[in-house]
């Protein structure tokens, strides 16, 4: 029996997660979460084979999500079934220690496809999104300027346009203030932004916040 903790900050979306699994004898949903907090919580009290992991989600999510994940003790395997569809945010989600990445609108059939891979030791990659991380390496030029983002200044990018101030951001990520004021100050001058307003109208543009 495959044991899961769906992670997702939107309610409709678990839900609708546990009615597929329901149908799957071999799969049993055994926790949920709104947000890393409480992924962590469940961690703590129950066994846990796979998480099904939303990118983007309020609090510490992302990447920095899933490595905090993979150095729990006894930690599951992670599917990211996420909006974004960008190769950078993939390579990210992969970089951390995902072992698969999937799209929203993927099939049913394709998710269960997932699951069981991820659960048995393989990768799994969305294959609309194969074709894009092969093209992605070979058009290094082309790439928008996000792509000049490490990791930590992209999560910082995304607390920022959710509307978390510098403060508040140092406590989510466990830093210093000065150190997210330095990435703030260097994700701003990657992206050529001069306020915030212009980083949330670079973050919608590019579809990089949920």
């Amino acid at each position: 029996m495959i044991r899961i903790l769906i992670a997702d900050d939107h309610a409709l979306m678990r839900e609708g997660l546990k009615r597929l699994f329901a149908l799957e004898k071999d799969i049993s949903v055994v926790g949920e979460a709104a947000n890393g907090t409480q992924i962590f919580e469940v961690l703590r009290q129950v066994q846990v084979d796979l998480l099904l992991l939303d990118m983007s989600m309020s609090g510490i999510s992302g990447a920095n999500l899933i490595n905090r994940v993979r150095m729990h003790k006894g930690s599951p395997r992670i599917l990211v079934l996420s909006m974004h569809c960008e190769a950078q945010v993939v390579r990210y989600a992969l970089n951390a220690g995902a072992s698969g990445y999937l799209t929203k609108d993927s099939d049913p059939k394709t998710l269960i496809d997932a699951v069981f891979s991820v659960v048995s030791g393989e990768r799994f990659i969305d294959p609309r999104l194969t074709e894009a991380l092969i093209f992605d390496r070979g058009h290094i030029a082309e790439r928008p300027l996000h792509e000049l983002l490490t990791i930590r200044e992209l999560e910082v990018l995304n607390l920022l346009v959710r509307g978390q101030g510098v403060n508040e951001i140092a406590e989510e990520l466990s830093i210093s203030n000065k150190t997210v004021s330095t990435h703030k100050v260097r994700l701003m001058k990657k992206l050529n932004c001069q306020s915030n307003a212009e980083l949330i109208r670079y973050a919608v543009t590019f579809h990089l916040v949920e």
